[in-house]
C-alpha cells in the first residue's frame, strides 16, 4: 500500500509506466527501464521512490482522458 500511488502498471515493450495517484491525476512515464518498475514493486515508500527516482527522470505526459491504463490492471 501507499499513501500517495493508488496504482502502476508496466508495459515492458513499450517502456512506459503508467501511475495513477491517489489525488486522481494519472500520468505516463516513457523510457523507464523494467528494473525501475521492480524496484517501485519492492520499495518500502512507494512515494519517496517515486520522487527520488522517477519524478523529473523521465520524460512523461498526463493522462488528462481519464482513461488510465493501470486503473483496469490489479493493484499494485
Amino acid at each position: 500500500p501507499s499513501s500517495a500511488i493508488r496504482r502502476y502498471a508496466y508495459d515492458p515493450a513499450q517502456r512506459r509506466l503508467d501511475i495513477l495517484f491517489v489525488s486522481g491525476q494519472a500520468y505516463s512515464y516513457f523510457g523507464v527501464p523494467e528494473a525501475v518498475f521492480r524496484d517501485l514493486g519492492r520499495a518500502r515508500s512507494k512515494g519517496r521512490y517515486f520522487q527520488e527516482r522517477i519524478r523529473d527522470k523521465f520524460d512523461f505526459r498526463r493522462d488528462r482522458t481519464g482513461l488510465y491504463r493501470a486503473s483496469r490492471g490489479p493493484d499494485k
